[in-house]
């Protein structure tokens, strides 16, 4: 598996085997769940005026969504290999900057996926406007990413350490 970092997720084991739970309880009971759910409610009649029939479908349609999103996150996953210790940015680094290079205006956050979300440190995905500005810097560089309103933004990196979480 060759790819750019931009397109790996980084995981701990722990959060690798949680994801590959919920994907395997969305494959096998939760279909036979929602196939019953179709049924009963198509044995009800007209299905133009069906709310349950159109409520099932519906709960299907999200469930096969995330199923593709999980299949997707999982197939490009790495497991348990923590980034180098270097002072380059990368996805599963705790990452601190300083805005426009005032060292009192800082943030830390976790660079990783949102299913790695820690409840202890904020964390930007890798392909947010921070993430994708600031992955490939070294520590003391500065990085430019893109605000919503189309402005450009400058940003130091202070520290780039692999997260211990």
């Amino acid at each position: 598996m060759t790819q750019t970092s931009e397109n790996v997720t980084w995981l701990t084991q722990e959060a690798y085997n949680k994801l590959k739970a919920e994907l395997e309880y969305l494959t096998g009971p939760a279909r036979a769940e929602i196939s019953a759910k179709i049924a009963a409610a198509r044995e009800e009649g007209d299905l133009r005026e069906n709310g349950g029939y159109h409520a099932a479908k519906e709960e299907q349609g999200k469930q096969e969504l995330r199923v593709r999103q999980l299949t997707q996150l999982l197939e490009s996953a790495k497991v348990g290999e923590a980034p180098a210790a270097d002072g380059v940015v990368a996805p599963g680094m705790v990452v601190t900057i300083a805005f426009d290079g005032d060292e009192d205006d800082t943030l830390t956050f976790l660079l990783a996926s949102r299913e790695y979300a820690s409840s202890d440190i904020e964390t930007y995905s890798p392909q947010s406007p921070l993430g994708t500005g600031v992955i490939g810097h070294k520590v003391g560089e500065d990085a430019e990413y893109e605000l919503p309103n189309g402005k450009k933004a400058s940003v130091r990196i202070l520290k780039a350490e692999p997260y211990e979480g």
